[in-house]
């Protein structure tokens, strides 16, 4: 099929990648024009594990291509995506002036059937709302589908690839078929294609993320329970996780959530919610457990040194989670805020966040390229984000850095009795001190 991508975001550039690898003819549309070029001369903006070969392959194979010429990318496509960016606004409702604006420029693009596919998350209605827009200027016949995207940072690819599920909201036959097409050689797997309304679609994907952040608040809230009662998080999740009917993702404690997805739509259900009248007690409590996890780590070293002003504290971890740079919303963020504003001196590594934190961060902040390089004369350190580097550091090289031997350990990747054993002072997420 030959399909236009509209947005070359984080899910427009995985998904036009994606497609275009399964043998479509695919163009991404951007109207950052310095993007277009970095992208056409192969520099990703992003980092997101296998996505330059996939890009660099697709390209040198002429079967992905970008642009600035959105009619000229839409003209004769069978499928356009809209993959723009919805953006939290002052009440947390999303922002929709990019999507519809996109719609426009479709419609008025399109010179024969056409499927405009709405790709970015996008409140309930919003298939209804872009089939306006391009009624009103469109001379060709189209259909809108909902379709919305189940992608993890840092697993993208194999997410796309290897679906577990694939969401489509139309109301059409001719619709239906397509995406069908589509999308047939991504579920060979035998993994289901779910067609429904665009209603419901559209809501299915705001439920699935607040349902996954519920998990993380819910298993903060134990976490903080078992350090007031002396019970290990750790040995509570296993037995809690072991329960079919509850599994064991997303029951790890730490330091929160953040990221371009959580926050953003937790908030849109909650302000969707309101609209109708209805106001959402339960992700309203989720909201807030996440931003006091935010805190925990700086009110643990507050405890522990009384005053932070003049000391010294390496951070390990920048990015909201592990395999990307993406530091929207990211718990390091509110933790580095709170040990500055504190008058103490930060020195911080991440795997490949580095360029992102500098541009937040700036000269308040000492960059370092290293984990170690981060630990010298520190006074503790906070660990923020779990990379794999960071899970059996040399500990002895560790204390021989470090001014005093004190761990944060805001992802409990470190056996608490095994710390203490090689002198160091432990404090995690719910674990028994």
């Amino acid at each position: 099929m030959r399909l236009s991508v509209i947005g070359t975001g984080y899910v427009g550039l995985v998904a036009g990648a994606c497609f275009a690898d399964s043998g479509n003819d695919v163009c991404c549309v951007d109207l950052d024009r310095a993007k277009i070029e970095a992208l056409s001369r192969g520099e990703i903006p992003i980092f997101e594990p296998g996505l330059e070969e996939l890009v660099h392959r697709s390209v040198r194979e002429k079967r992905l291509s970008f642009t600035t010429d959105l009619p000229g990318a839409v003209r004769g496509c069978q499928v356009v995506f809209i993959a723009v960016g919805t953006p939290p606004g002052e009440n947390g409702d999303a922002d929709l002036q990019h999507v519809l604006a996109a719609a426009r420029d479709i419609g008025r693009a399109i010179d024969g059937p056409t499927v405009v596919v709405d790709k970015s998350t996008v409140p309930v209605g919003t298939a209804d709302l872009v089939r306006a827009e391009i009624a009103k200027v469109a001379k060709a016949p189209f259909d809108v589908v909902s379709n919305p995207e189940f992608l993890k940072e840092g697993a993208a690819l194999d997410d796309f690839l290897r679906p577990d599920r694939i969401v489509v909201g139309c109301d059409s036959e001719r619709a239906r078929a397509v995406m069908a097409e589509l999308y047939a050689p991504f579920v060979r797997t035998e993994h289901p294609i779910f067609f429904m309304d665009s209603h419901s679609a559209e809501l299915t994907k705001y439920a699935a993320n607040a349902m996954l952040a519920l998990r993380i608040s819910f298993m903060n809230d134990i976490a903080l329970l078992c350090e007031k009662v002396g019970a290990d998080v750790d040995l509570v999740r296993k037995g809690m996780g072991s329960d079919k009917r509850i599994g064991f993702p997303f029951l790890f404690p730490g330091v929160g959530y953040g990221g371009s997805c959580f926050p953003k739509d937790v908030k849109a259900l909650v302000a969707m919610g309101r609209e109708y009248g209805l106001e959402s007690e339960i992700l309203r409590a989720v909201e807030r457990v996440n931003e006091r996890q935010k805190k925990l780590l700086v009110q643990k070293a507050v405890r522990h040194f009384g005053s932070l002003e003049g000391k010294r504290f390496a951070v390990w971890g920048l990015a909201f989670k592990p395999r990307t740079d993406d530091m929207r919303e990211a718990p390091s963020i509110e933790i580095i805020e709170g040990l500055t504003g504190k008058g103490a001196e930060v020195r911080a590594h991440d795997p490949v966040a580095g360029a992102a934190a500098r541009r937040h961060f700036g000269p308040r902040v000492v960059h370092c390229d290293g984990p170690y390089e981060a630990l010298e004369g520190a006074d503790a350190l906070f660990l923020v984000t779990e990379w794999n580097e960071f899970r059996q550091p040399d500990f002895d090289r560790m204390k021989a850095l470090m001014r005093q031997p004190v761990i944060f350990d805001g992802r409990n990747l470190y056996d608490p009795a095994k710390m203490r054993e090689r002198g160091f002072t432990y404090h995690g997420i719910g674990r028994r001190s």
